[in-house]
């Protein structure tokens, strides 16, 4: 089969060969003028949408003023204004802060950053886990085979630990996140000794592994086990942060503090960005000169962020993403009831949802999920999957959809689950 941009490198797996040419709130436009419903945001970023003006001014007056201003070299005002508004919306104790370009950077960042402050080598991740595509963050992945196959030997000292996803296990939400929990003692005590152990790596809410919601409990409970050996707790909410769940952070549906959490994807409405943020007394132990980038905390880059967070808070996305992601989950409820044969589970926290599709047995229907996704695109809805074997089709629908457009994307589904 030929492939349809020859000259673009084929490891880029695609979805589908539109060609975008403008962006406009919740909606992509290809060549032909045809208008896409854009529930998939660039995997989580455009939260305000495509070219919010206010996004798009800030980006436009900052590269009139200045586009590059080297950190250790320069600092410029739209990073320091970016400090401030993320210690507006982020954990108090949270008030030191360092800026790369992408999501992977800023786990790989906040992983360096444990193991230096901490003298330990060793972190513990989740099955199901998704953290990049470097050597270092594919090693953290294990939400997927093809992320890591064909790249071995990968970076050493790093341990997997299970995740509550209860529907895969079959058990009640509690009980799963005890056994987690449990097996996380275990795992302490027959792999990696507390003393070793730099930090926990953690989604908040699992993403590309599927979009699991894990019980309160469960966090607490890291937090609790970690404070008992001074591991380090890193919430990765590269993802499911700024509002995608009905919060600013994921963390904050269990109350928990973390030592770490790294910032990317949503921060700045598609300019690459990304973060971390930790305790500056935490930062401090951090060599200086040990870690660094040219283009981090980019002026432009960093105007769009601040003009984001700006953005979300004074027109109240977050709670719009409460309200219209209550709407899809009842909506998807209805379809799952209409389609038991397919849908095993919805799932979700704000307008960060997922369908499960599951046939006899509760075997995955990877190709099933596919085929919707494909007949949603043919009727002008964008939709992807993920998941270990990608049978779950995830919801990301900026976070100033409106309720004429959720329930224009569900009417859409509806006919593209009755086509599959």
């Amino acid at each position: 089969m030929s492939y349809p941009f020859p000259h673009i490198s084929p490891v880029w797996s695609r979805s589908n060969d539109m060609v975008a040419v403008r962006g406009e709130g919740a909606y992509l436009y290809d060549q032909n003028g045809k208008r896409y419903l854009d529930f998939t945001t660039g995997i989580g970023v455009t939260n305000t949408g495509h070219c919010h003006p206010n996004v798009v001014r800030a980006i436009q007056e900052q590269a009139a003023r200045l586009i590059h201003g080297q950190a250790n070299i320069v600092m410029h005002q739209p990073m320091l204004d970016l400090v401030e508004e993320l210690k507006q919306v982020l954990h108090p104790s949270l008030d030191g802060f360092f800026f790369s370009n992408s999501g992977a950077e800023a786990v790989e960042g906040a992983v360096k950053l444990a193991r230096m402050a901490t003298g330990r080598p060793n972190v513990v991740v989740f099955q199901g886990s998704f953290h990049g595509r470097t050597v270092a963050t594919m090693s953290l992945t294990t939400s997927k085979t093809i992320y890591r196959g064909g790249y071995q030997p990968l970076m050493p000292g790093v341990f997997v630990a299970p995740y509550p996803y209860a529907y895969r296990y079959g058990w009640e939400a509690e009980q799963t996140a005890q056994w987690c929990l449990n097996e996380l003692e275990f795992l302490l005590m027959s792999q990696t000794a507390p003393h070793e152990t730099a930090a926990f790596l953690v989604e908040p809410v699992l993403g590309e592994g599927g979009y699991v919601v894990p019980p309160a409990s469960f966090l607490r409970g890291l937090r609790e086990i970690a404070d008992r050996h001074d591991i380090l707790l890193i919430c990765d909410e590269v993802q499911s942060g700024f509002g995608r769940t009905g919060k600013w952070f994921a963390y904050e549906h269990s109350g928990v503090r973390p030592d770490i959490v790294t910032l990317a994807k949503g921060l700045a409405s598609g300019m690459p960005i990304s973060g971390l943020a930790a305790p500056l007394d935490l930062m401090a132990r951090w060599t200086p000169g040990s870690h660094g980038g040219t283009y981090g905390g980019n002026a432009v880059a960093a105007a769009a962020a601040v003009a984001t967070i700006r953005t979300i808070r004074e027109e109240k996305l977050i709670e719009n993403a409460r309200a219209r992601g209550a709407q899809l989950l009842a909506g998807l409820g209805h379809l799952q009831e209409a389609f038991p044969h397919m849908i095993g589970e919805v799932r979700g926290l704000g307008l960060m949802i997922g369908v499960e599709f599951r046939g006899p047995g509760r075997a995955p229907l990877a190709e099933r999920a596919k085929a919707a996704v494909q007949a949603a695109f043919a009727r002008g809805l964008m939709l992807l999957t993920c998941g270990t074997y990608g049978n779950v089709v995830r919801w990301i629908p900026p976070l100033i959809v409106s309720e004429a457009q959720i329930a224009e994307g569900l009417e859409i589904f509806r006919q593209a689950l009755g086509e599959c």
